[in-house]
């Protein structure tokens, strides 16, 4: 299976470059409610913590409209032609890092655009 994946959260430094770099590849803008990787506070004082998708498959699960599909890779993938923008995947992803803007669905793809980006070279994308 084919996923992003987090080599070493304590070092996240918070400078957003992935969130940017994934926002703006898919919506040529950056805005961070855009982006599918997202940056929260961590557990320690001043640290931050990259949120990524698992590739948990909740999302496909909770779709009514059959427009997500799982691909051979493991990585989930939504079909923007089915997808009619209720939202219901947006609201059960676990990780909480779906988009949902112009009444379609985004997800990570794992690309790895954001792993490219990252300047403390903490992002990866593994197959397991």
């Amino acid at each position: 299976m084919k996923r992003l994946t987090v080599t070493n959260p304590d070092a996240c430094h918070a400078c957003l470059e992935c969130v940017i770099a994934c926002s703006e590849t898919f919506y040529k803008e950056f805005d961070p409610a855009l982006s599918c990787i997202q940056i929260v506070p961590g557990k320690k004082y001043l640290s931050a913590k990259p949120k990524t998708c698992v590739q948990c498959g909740k999302c496909m699960r909770t779709c009514q409209h059959d427009a997500i599909m799982q691909l051979p890779n493991g990585v989930f993938m939504i079909n923007k032609a089915k997808c009619v923008g209720c939202g219901e995947c947006v609201e059960a992803c676990p990780m909480q890092v779906m988009v949902l803007k112009n009444d379609k669905a985004s997800k990570c793809i794992s690309c790895g655009i954001c792993a490219k980006n990252c300047p403390m070279d903490i992002l990866t994308v593994v197959e397991s």
